[in-house]
């Protein structure tokens, strides 16, 4: 068995149910809903989509991707099909890299159908494409990011509910941290080398960048070393609950 039919397996498993389509209407409708109440689309003629539509993406990622991810190890350890999947030909990391990439399927799923705000855009006036398209890659990287730490949550617990509370709050912690209002109120309480290490553990500095158009090397290792870290640090603790 391998990555690949894990992969089938679990993006098979998340469509069979509601769950999955439930999620991408939901995100649909906010999404685009807040592109043009609070987002102000019309009125500001934001044609790079970066404050009315792009903003709102880490906000609903720190709670969306944590619905996608709660079940991945929790409801295999709740089930007991952890121990069977060990009896199974398959390495672990492969079965965790199968999962990770379904769940990430399904959020690229979601994204992909907003693309009718890049058709109104483009029919409303004449947008770089580019950075829409970098805006994108920004708020998938986002998801993934959030979907790894849920992932590594999930693996810690048997308890959905738990999983979806914990990493819901670290998902929050990571959008606060690189958030303007945010820092600006921690900078008056501590030092100015604290309010930076702070802000290299959020997400938004890096989503800000990408969101703007900037292909920056720095960002895409930063997201690319925290997700292999929360997977690495998944393969770690179900390896040692299955020895």
């Amino acid at each position: 068995m391998s990555s690949l039919t894990i992969f089938k397996r679990e993006l098979k498993s998340y469509f069979a149910q509601p769950t999955a389509y439930a999620i991408i209407v939901i995100f649909l409708i906010l999404s685009l809903g807040l592109t043009f109440t609070f987002g102000n689309f019309m009125r500001v003629g934001d044609a790079s989509l970066e404050y009315s539509f792009f903003f709102w993406h880490p906000w609903l990622y720190m709670l969306i991707a944590p619905a996608v991810g709660m079940k991945l190890w929790a409801d295999e350890q709740r089930n007991g099909t952890i121990e069977l999947l060990g009896t199974f030909p398959v390495s672990l990391w492969s079965a965790i890299t199968g999962k990770f990439f379904a769940a990430a399927t399904v959020s690229l799923v979601a994204l992909a159908l907003t693309f009718p705000i890049v058709l109104t855009v483009n029919y409303l006036g004449s947008p770089d494409n580019g950075a829409i398209f970098s805006g994108y890659i920004g708020s998938f990287l986002v998801s993934c990011t959030f979907l790894a730490i849920t992932m590594l949550v999930s693996a810690c617990t048997r308890d959905q509910v738990v999983c979806l509370i914990v990493s819901v709050t670290i998902c929050t912690l990571m959008v606060l941290c690189g958030y303007d209002d945010f820092t600006r109120e921690m900078a008056k309480a501590t030092s100015s080398s604290t309010v930076e290490a702070i802000v290299t553990f959020g997400v938004w500095d890096h989503f800000s960048s990408l969101n703007r158009g900037l292909f920056r090397l720095q960002d895409f290792v930063w997201f690319a070393s925290f997700i292999g870290l929360c997977l690495l640090g998944t393969s770690t603790i179900l390896g040692a609950k299955r020895a």
